[in-house]
């Protein structure tokens, strides 16, 4: 088997389209007006998919995480320490929830966490001073 992309249970799809295309420069690959749309985000496959409607599709309930959770992550890579810091002020003034401003960790790498608007971490991070 091959990884070909992960996805995420939403409640509000435009709302997260837009933060994941808008915020984050994730491409939309279809109509934005369906229960499970794909994304892209360099080469990545990123699908979200309505809770509702995924439940009704598998014929069972699920739980969910709510508000900001530690349930996992999406972690995103930039090119250097500065670009850490960059990506993270540009994101928290374009709508994203601060968690952790950026610092650089005894592991050598910078990062810094936000939260998409359900309450997803997103780690933006560097190895490279």
């Amino acid at each position: 088997m091959k990884l070909d992309g992960f996805g995420i249970m939403v409640d509000d799809m435009a709302v997260m389209i837009r933060f994941y295309r808008e915020v984050l420069g994730f491409e939309i690959k279809e109509d934005e007006n369906t229960s499970n749309v794909f994304l892209e985000k360099d080469g990545t496959l990123f699908l979200l998919y309505g809770k509702k409607d995924f439940e009704k599709m598998t014929g069972r309930g699920f739980s969910y995480c709510t508000g900001v959770n530690g349930h996992y992550e999406i972690a995103m890579s930039v090119e250097n320490y500065a670009a850490v810091d960059r990506a993270y002020e540009e994101v928290v003034r374009a709508g994203a929830q601060s968690i952790m401003e950026p610092a650089t960790e005894p592991w050598g790498q910078r990062t810094c966490y936000i939260a998409d608007p359900e309450g997803n971490l997103i780690e933006i991070g560097s190895f490279t001073e």
